[in-house]
């Protein structure tokens, strides 16, 4: 397919931008991405729903922008950005918001964008905070330290499985519906699907006990440079059993110790507006350090901002 294969080769994207991610949850939005060609080779795609006037990138992804090419330049990611707002205004939305991907997620450098959201006047509309750390020789607080000898005292042990299943019916679904009244993002069908599409880039981490019972887990979300914490929870004894902090320093020295980063996500509630402290000093615990996602907001029909930035 070839979006798929763009998506591939491209310098600024991860699978989450590769159709079957995108279209497993396709009946909840309305699909109106682009791509953008240049003498019949197509140099830049643009993951979009459009709801009422509004078109998002992405409103069921995590981030999402314009996607280009190794090769590109910017006059011609210029190019691609102006034509995508005009081609939205002139069908009459009014309304773009774009979440871009953080730059840790990028192959190469790649800040074209950027550029151009501050020529047509884009405006920041929400900041989330990310709590990211280099993998391998990390410098632990004494506090994650001391999680760490919990759970090895205790006797617990990390693996990876292959099926999703005992983490979420054991853990994640009951917490998250016990202290926020809420289910995960995805389904369980939903990302059983997509780990079965996906079977290298999505992993699951889970903590046992002595007894051969689970007692913590991850879901982790894997791309070429970064490994995501997508999903994280521990039953109601992982502070006094140091499940967590074993599982993370499995995580970051073992599981992961090859990669640029770990991204732990963020800490914010309330659209970026606070900061759940608690959850920010378990991250920054072991090491990790803030990098903003940011969400702009654009009126497509600024795209005439971007006439004679060349001279």
């Amino acid at each position: 397919m070839l979006w798929d294969k763009f998506i591939s080769k491209a310098k600024n994207a991860t699978f989450l931008f590769c159709r079957d991610f995108m279209d497993y949850h396709a009946d909840r939005f309305i699909d109106h991405s682009l791509l953008i060609f240049k003498d019949e080779n197509l140099i830049c795609v643009f993951p979009a729903n459009e709801n009422n006037k509004e078109i998002g990138s992405h409103d069921g992804l995590t981030y999402g922008g314009p996607i280009v090419g190794k090769d590109i330049r910017l006059p011609d990611a210029m190019k691609c950005f102006q034509s995508i707002l005009q081609y939205y205004d002139d069908l009459g939305f009014d309304k773009m918001i774009v979440k871009s991907l953080p730059k840790i997620y990028h192959k190469m450098p790649g800040d074209e964008v950027d550029y151009l959201l501050f020529k047509v006047g884009a405006q920041l509309i929400r900041t989330d905070c990310l709590s990211v750390v280099k993998p391998g020789n990390v410098n632990y607080s004494r506090s994650r330290k001391e999680g760490i000898r919990r759970g090895k005292k205790n006797g617990l042990r990390v693996e990876e499985s292959q099926e999703l299943d005992n983490f979420w019916r054991a853990i994640l679904i009951p917490n998250l519906r016990e202290k926020h009244k809420s289910d995960p993002v995805h389904s369980l069908d939903e990302i059983s699907q997509l780990k079965s599409l996906f079977p290298e880039s999505i992993r699951q981490f889970n903590v046992y006990n002595k007894n051969n019972q689970i007692v913590a887990g991850t879901t982790i979300f894997e791309s070429d440079r970064v490994a995501r914490a997508q999903y994280i929870s521990g039953n109601a004894d992982k502070n006094s059993l140091g499940s967590l902090d074993l599982l993370h320093d499995h995580l970051l020295k073992k599981a992961f110790n090859n990669k640029d980063y770990f991204d732990f996500g963020k800490s914010n509630e309330n659209e970026g507006q606070t900061i759940n402290e608690g959850l920010l000093f378990w991250k920054e615990g072991f090491g990790a350090r803030t990098i903003a996602h940011n969400y702009h907001v654009i009126n497509p029909a600024d795209h005439v901002k971007l006439n004679g930035i060349f001279t």
